[in-house]
C-alpha cells in the first residue's frame, strides 16, 4: 500500500519551540525528526513499501515522487524551505493527482499530513474549504473524498490542548470524517519536544507500519515469514452481530490443490510472503586460527545458506504447478501460489479468499477435502483424464434452468413476435402458441412487469379483429381467451396471477 507523506512548510511551521530551557527549535525540525524517526523504522522493517513525499503551503510541490530509496527521502526533508500560507485544499488535490497518475484509482493508499494544526487563513484556509462545501458547483468539488481508497493519518506538531482552544481540532475531525473516517489524529502529549514527538510518530507506526510476522506450518515444517502488506480486518457483512476477523499469526498448510482445480478464484486481497530468517550464534574461531583476519560473512549470507521451509514450499509450488490451501483462522481460509513477475523472478504469494466455509463453491466446503490416497478410486483417473471438479450441488441452481432472460429490448420484441407468429397460424400451432405464451407470462410476472400482459392481450385483441374471413373458426376463440387470460393475470388476482399457473387451451367444438 502506497505511502504520501505530505508535509507542512508554511511559516506558522517554522515557530520557535523552547526545549530545556536553552535549545531552541521550531516546530519544523520536530516534524523532521519524527519523519526521518519513520523512514528509519520503513527501511528496515519496511523496505517493500513505496512512499512519496510532497511539501506544501500556498501551493504543493511533489519533492521525491513514488520510490523505496528512503536515504533519498531523507535527504529531501534536510533541504526544506520554508514558504507562505496554508492551503490545504490545494495539496489535497495535488495528492489526489499524483496518487492517480502513478497507481489509478483502484490501489487503496495512505496519506500521512504532517502539520502544526494551523488552518491558514483567509481564501483557501481549511475552514474557509469546509465552510463552502454546500456551495460548491460540480467543478469545483472538494477534493475530498479521494477516488481511491484511502486511510488519512493527521500528524499535529501540537498538543490537543492548544488545538482545542480553537476550532482546528474540529476542522480537522471534520477532515477525517470526509476522507471516510478510516484514519486518526495524533497529537503530542505534554509538552512539545524530541521524545513527544518521538512517541507520537511511534504511535503511527504501530497503527500502520508495523509488520506483520507469522509462523507458516506444514505438518512437522514451519518457518517464520512475513506478510506484506500486512493484512486488514476484515468485517462479514452477513453477520447479525459483525465482528472484524483478523488473520492469525499462524497459518496452517491443510493441503495441496492443482492450479487448474482452484482456477481464478475470488478473492479479497493479495500478499507477498518473505522467509524471515533467524539468527543464530556462531561459534567463535578457535585459537589456532590464522593471524590474517578474513571477512566475516553477513548475516544474509549465513541466512541464504540455512535451509528454511518457506522457500522449499515456493519451489515445490513452482515446479509441480500447484497451490496450497491455508487456514487463515476459524472457517477462513486462502491460498498459497508462486506468482512469476519475468521469466528468472518469482514470489511466494498468499490471497485470502472471503471468510466462511466454502469460499469457492466448484471446490465445496474446505473442510470435506481429503488426501487422494484416501479415496476408494483415483478421482482423477488413471491417466489423469478427469477431475472430481467442480462439486455438483444438491440442489439445481436457478441459473441451470431454462429462464426467460430480457437483457435488452430485441430480446422481448423478438418473444413478442415469436407468439404473434404462432398466433396467425392457428389452430395448427395452438400448442406451441400456448407455450410461449405461458414462457412469457411467468417470466413477466416473476419480474412485476404487469403492463407487458396488457400490451400482449391488447395484441390478440387486434390480431383477432384482424383475422381474415378465410381463418379457422377455432382461431378467433382461442386468442379472445387468451387475452382474457392475460388480462386476468395483470389485474394481480391470486387465482390467476399465479407464477405456477399455465393458461390452457380453450375446448371448442372446432377443436379435434
Amino acid at each position: 500500500m502506497p505511502t504520501v507523506i505530505l508535509m507542512d512548510v508554511s511559516l506558522s511551521m517554522t515557530r520557535p519551540v523552547s526545549l530545556d530551557g536553552i535549545e531552541e527549535f521550531q516546530r519544523k525540525n520536530l516534524a523532521v525528526h519524527g519523519l526521518n524517526m519513520l523512514f528509519e523504522h520503513m527501511a528496515s522493517n519496511y523496505r517493500l513499501e513505496f512512499t512519496a513525499l510532497m511539501a506544501f503551503s500556498s501551493l504543493w510541490e511533489l519533492l521525491v515522487p513514488f520510490t523505496r530509496d528512503y536515504n533519498a527521502l531523507q535527504e529531501a526533508l534536510s533541504n526544506l524551505e520554508d514558504y507562505d500560507k496554508t492551503c490545504l485544499e490545494l495539496a489535497l488535490q495535488g495528492v489526489s493527482s499524483v496518487v492517480q497518475q502513478e497507481w489509478g484509482s483502484a490501489c487503496p493508499c495512505q496519506v500521512v499530513l504532517v502539520t502544526d494544526g494551523s488552518l491558514g487563513i483567509g481564501k483557501g484556509s481549511l475552514r474557509q474549504s469546509l465552510q463552502s462545501l454546500k456551495h460548491r458547483g460540480d467543478d469545483k468539488k472538494f477534493p475530498l473524498p479521494f477516488p481511491f481508497p484511502t486511510k488519512l493519518f493527521i500528524m499535529c506538531v501540537a498538543n490537543a490542548e492548544e488545538l482545542q482552544m480553537t476550532d482546528a481540532m474540529e476542522n480537522l475531525e471534520e477532515l477525517l470524517r470526509l476522507s471516510g473516517g478510516d484514519g486518526q489524529i495524533f497529537t503530542v502529549d505534554g509538552l512539545l519536544c524530541m521524545k513527544s514527538v518521538q512517541a507520537m510518530f511511534g504511535m503511527l507506526i504501530d497503527r500502520a507500519y508495523s509488520p506483520f510476522h507469522a509462523v507458516l506450518h506444514c505438518g512437522n515444517l514451519s518457518s517464520d515469514v512475513q506478510v506484506f502488506p500486512r493484512p486488514e480486518p476484515v468485517v462479514v457483512d452477513e453477520e447479525v452481530e459483525p465482528i472484524p476477523r483478523t488473520v492469525s499469526t499462524d497459518l496452517e498448510i491443510v493441503g495441496f490443490i492443482e492450479i487448474a482445480d482452484i482456477s481464478s478464484p475470488p478473492v479479497i486481497s493479495r500478499h507477498l510472503v518473505l522467509p524471515i530468517a533467524v539468527n543464530k550464534e556462531v561459534d567463535e574461531v578457535g585459537a589456532g586460527a590464522t593471524d590474517e583476519l578474513e571477512e566475516e560473512p553477513s548475516a544474509s549470507q549465513m541466512a541464504g545458506k540455512s535451509p528454511n521451509f518457506c522457500v522449499l514450499l515456493h519451489g515445490s509450488l513452482k515446479v509441480e504447478g500447484m497451490v496450497a490451501l491455508v487456514q487463515l483462522g476459524p472457517e477462513w481460509f486462502g491460498m498459497l501460489y508462486s506468482q512469476a513477475d519475468s521469466k528468472k523472478k518469482s514470489n511466494l504469494m498468499m490471497s485470502l479468499f472471503e471468510p466462511g466455509p466454502d469460499p469457492l463453491p466448484w471446490l465445496g466446503k474446505i473442510s470435506h477435502l481429503g488426501p487422494v490416497s484416501e479415496a476408494a478410486e483415483n478421482p482423477y483417473g488413471e491417466d489423469d483424464s478427469k477431475s472430481p471438479f467442480p462439486v455438483q450441488p444438491q440442489v439445481k441452481r436457478s441459473y441451470a434452468q431454462n429462464v426467460t432472460v430480457w437483457i435488452k429490448a430485441s430480446g422481448l420484441q423478438t418473444d413478442v413476435q415469436k407468439i404473434l407468429r404462432n398466433a396467425r397460424k392457428l389452430p395448427d400451432k395452438t400448442q406451441t402458441f400456448y407455450k410461449e405464451l405461458n414462457r412469457l407470462r411467468k417470466a413477466a410476472l416473476a419480474f412485476g412487469f404487469w403492463e407487458l400482459l396488457k400490451g400482449v392481450a391488447e395484441l390478440l385483441e387486434r390480431e383477432c379483429t384482424m383475422l381474415p374471413d378465410s381463418a379457422h373458426p377455432d382461431a378467433a376463440f382461442q386468442l379472445s381467451h387468451a387475452a382474457h387470460q392475460l388480462k386476468l393475470a395483470s389485474s394481480g388476482d391470486s387465482q390467476y396471477a399465479a407464477f405456477e399457473h399455465n393458461i390452457a387451451p380453450m375446448h371448442t367444438d372446432f377443436s379435434s
